[in-house]
């Protein structure tokens, strides 16, 4: 593959700097460049990558003025405008300097971009790039996003109380600026008609090659430290016994909530690998807001961490349940390994994966009651009655599906397919 005297066609990423951004954007990358494409990512200075774990990608550097910036949920509009407006100039520059130089290093095909970092759209369009935006979140989410604007429009927002819980009503989608395709970290088989309305919406190709990690080459995008020795105390652990806990990289809760989770988890008599990020408790350093002698109390039956190789433990057979926020990443690494889950989500998308994970995919149940109590029954009847025996074999099946999804002839690895001749089409064209 290549236009230029044999030399591979160059495809420029640029990710939003949160975790559950730049892991689909890396997994991206390595999928097309396991393809041909010579890949180069520019990246903010915030959350930047390590560029030596990733030595078949080429990186450019983009201020951004959030230096000493909190990762945080409660950050993120600032940080999309200040990002937005710092970085336009100095990637306008590095994308004149790639398009002068294509006779020594490749043809620039086109630019792939989380939707969030929007100012690349403006920059493109400058330089008659052609653009692809990703989506890292799933397709019922946008579509959620949509339906809710124009419910808005229509004043119909707040709904009364009597209507929460109704299905929500069918609304032309608003238009909004779009690319000449859209790529989902998603598959047709757990999202077909929300990929169907919306590209009846954007009127342009849409491409679900999800899961990415099950496509690209394994490598580690994590820009927190793991620990690694949680594997070795799952090794230890019976089959389908543990319950792993984590929340993501962005989620805060309060000190009552961590508390009423720990003697939720001790008191359910089920061993649990529970990782706590440093920040996910508002102003603590780590776990000194666990109550008093709670270490040794569990010691036979919990390992709590600060961060864990999340993809390897879903994967092991000792995990029998995980308790997650239900961002994207994590709702399809758990769907992959065929694990049944708790669902407690904070904010964004995790709300509506939640809803799928419980109400349509049914294989989680929603944490309704967050005191110990509730999370203790939550806890027995995943793991002990037949509910949860019923939600683990439909979890079973869809790792199945998923698995034939990303397989030669499967509908994931054919829209990879069309997705490369879809970018090596923009080559030709000029």
């Amino acid at each position: 593959m290549g236009t230029i005297e044999g030399r591979k066609p160059q495809v420029v990423l640029v990710p939003f700097p949160h975790q559950g951004h730049i892991t689909p954007m890396f997994q991206l990358g390595a999928i097309l460049s396991s393809r041909g494409f010579s890949i180069t990512v520019a990246h903010t200075e915030f959350n930047s990558p390590n560029p030596s774990n990733h030595p078949e990608f080429n990186f450019l550097l983009l201020p951004d003025s959030l230096s000493g910036c909190e990762s945080s949920y409660m950050n993120s509009l600032n940080e999309i405008l200040a990002i937005n407006k710092n970085s336009k100039e100095r990637f306008h520059e590095y994308m004149v300097e790639m398009l002068e130089t294509q006779e020594q290093h490749g043809q620039v095909a086109c630019v792939v971009y989380d939707t969030l970092m929007h100012f690349v759209d403006e920059v493109a369009t400058r330089l008659e790039l052609p653009t692809v935006a990703l989506r890292p979140n799933s397709a019922a989410y946008l579509r959620s996003d949509h339906v809710i604007l124009q419910l808005q429009a229509d004043n119909l927002i707040p709904l009364p109380e009597s209507q929460l819980q109704d299905a929500i009503p069918t609304h032309p989608l608003l238009s909004i600026r779009s690319s000449s395709a859209i790529i989902w970290n998603s598959v047709d088989m757990l999202e077909h008609e929300s990929l169907v309305e919306l590209q009846r919406h954007y009127k342009v190709p849409i491409f679900p090659i999800g899961p990415f990690h099950k496509m690209a080459p394994k490598f580690n995008t994590s820009l927190i430290a793991e620990d690694t020795s949680v594997i070795t105390w799952l090794d230890k652990q019976a089959p389908n016994s543990v319950i792993y806990i984590s929340i993501g990289s962005l989620a805060i809760m309060d000190k009552k909530e961590l508390i009423e989770m720990a003697w939720g988890l001790a008191n359910s008599d089920q061993p649990f690998l529970w990782v706590v990020r440093p920040s996910s408790v508002s102003g603590s350093e780590w776990i000194e807001c666990l109550p008093e002698g709670y270490e040794e109390l569990t010691r036979e039956s919990g390992c709590i961490v600060k961060w864990a190789p999340q993809k390897k433990v879903l994967a092991h057979p000792a995990v029998g349940v995980f308790w997650s926020h239900s961002g994207w990443n994590s709702t399809l690494e758990s769907m992959c390994e065929g694990v049944p889950m708790i669902c407690r989500p904070y904010f964004a998308d995790q709300v509506v994966n939640t809803r799928y994970l419980t109400n349509v995919w049914k294989i989680a149940i929603e944490l309704e009651d967050p005191e110990r109590k509730g999370i203790e029954k939550t806890i027995r009847t995943l793991m002990r009655d037949k509910v949860g025996k019923e939600l683990r074999q439909r979890a079973l099946k869809m790792k199945q599906e998923l698995e034939l999804s990303v397989q030669k002839g499967g509908s994931s690895w054919n829209s990879l397919e069309n997705l490369v001749e879809f970018i090596m089409s923009f080559t030709q064209q000029k």
